[in-house]
């Protein structure tokens, strides 16, 4: 075996120790700096890179680019208290002194991982990440666009959870129209999940890290934590795929229920556009729809918003065949499906629909979420029998009993 390394940072004549030993490792390229690194694994000249500079100056960033390209990273000579990050990167470490038979030893098993596609350098990729740790679930919103409601059922779904006894805690991760702290009067510029992404980034995000970049919101006698989204859209790129993994990761051993609402486009053209491996602007939906314990699929319940979904769901089983939706009919009105709503719908899904089940139906009630958008709070709060209520509680779990001769309408599923 023959492996072509680049080298960062050679202060300590590494490059004149692998050359006398004359082992499988060659050294390509001494980089001036971690981004040329980055660009020699891009045009696959290199097979592994050896970074001997100050550890502190080795990123998330620069590891995440290399381990999406398949490259391993050794780190020679960590500095004190960048071990722990540094591994939870997904680097590999070795002693400053580690001589030339030892780095052959490493970076050749770390080759031959990647030959036989045991593992993928770095802790931020999607397959060491399916089976996390974390006891938490992660639950998310996604629907086609046309603002068939997926926020306001991700909010409402949130408060119903907290409702139920569980901790919980709300996600933002709407890279095009973040809306989770307008709808629950918070205003907030400070966008907690990107900070939560640059804590993971720097292996600082504990118990303490989560606190101080959610909030903590108090509603219909509960509470929650939220992660507010950006506040322009023109921020997407501090979302990395590879950040929201890890943050991910964390929130599941911190909660018992992470609620996510996301954007609509999945598209992944970029690489059409670039020569290189581009930042992809959808690239924070697809790592969390990969993540979704629970994925719910939301369209209106209208003329327009069903075809739109079926699109949607077509969309997404190209994107993620492994994906497990399951379909919310929200603003299920008479005036919209016909005087049997609920009947009409099933019998269109049937004919037209996919094989993914039908969840739960909402039914419209316009006039109670316009008053708890106006109030900035949850239905819970402001109309608590509402039927639109009823129907989110049920799918969180969270059963609501009708006073004495109410009637939503539909009927309870079994």
């Amino acid at each position: 075996m023959s492996i072509s390394a680049a080298i960062w940072g050679d202060e300590r004549g590494i490059v004149e120790r692998l050359e006398h030993y004359r082992g499988a490792v060659t050294v390509a390229r001494i980089c001036e700096d971690l981004l040329e690194a980055v660009a020699l694994a891009e045009t696959g000249l290199i097979d592994v890179v050896l970074l001997a500079g100050p550890s502190v100056l080795v990123d998330a960033a620069t590891l995440d680019a290399l381990a999406e390209r398949g490259i391993p990273v050794l780190v020679l000579g960590a500095e004190q208290g960048e071990s722990e990050r540094l591994t939870a990167l997904g680097a590999i470490l070795a002693p400053p002194d580690a001589g030339a038979e030892e780095i052959n030893a490493i970076l050749e098993r770390a080759c031959a991982a990647v030959s036989a596609g045991r593992s993928t350098p770095g802790a931020t990729m999607a397959d060491q990440s399916a089976d996390p740790a974390g006891g938490g679930k992660v639950v998310v919103f996604w629907g086609p666009g046309g603002a068939p409601g997926r926020s306001t059922l991700a909010v409402n779904y949130a408060a119903e959870s907290a409702l139920a006894g569980r901790g919980v805690i709300l996600v933002d991760a709407d890279t095009y129209g973040a809306s989770i702290a307008i709808q629950l009067g918070l205003l907030d510029e400070a966008a907690g999940l990107a900070q939560l992404c640059r804590l993971a980034d720097q292996g600082r995000l504990e118990s303490e890290g989560i606190d101080r970049a959610c909030a903590r919101v108090r509603i219909a006698g509960t509470g929650l934590a939220v992660a507010t989204g950006l506040p322009r859209p023109n921020r997407w790129p501090e979302l990395r795929p590879a950040s929201i993994h890890r943050v991910l990761a964390a929130l599941r051993t911190r909660f018992d229920t992470i609620v996510v609402d996301v954007a609509a486009p999945l598209e992944l053209d970029e690489d059409l556009s670039f020569d290189t491996l581009a930042p992809q602007r959808n690239g924070a939906t697809i790592a969390v729809l990969g993540q979704a314990d629970t994925l719910h699929a939301v369209g209106s319940a209208d003329a327009i918003g069903v075809p739109r979904l079926l699109r949607a769901l077509e969309e997404l089983a190209e994107v993620l065949p492994a994906a497990n939706p399951q379909v919310v009919f929200n603003k299920v009105a008479t005036a919209t499906v016909g005087p049997s709503p609920q009947r009409a719908l099933n019998e269109t899904w049937e004919r037209f629909g996919p094989a993914v089940p039908i969840g739960v139906y909402v039914p419209s009630d316009r006039a109670a979420t316009d008053a708890a958008l106006l109030a900035g709070t949850v239905l819970a709060e402001t109309a608590p029998r509402s039927p639109a209520r009823e129907a989110m509680a049920r799918l969180a779990g969270h059963e609501i009993r009708p006073k004495s001769g109410f009637s939503t309408g539909f009927p309870r599923r079994k």
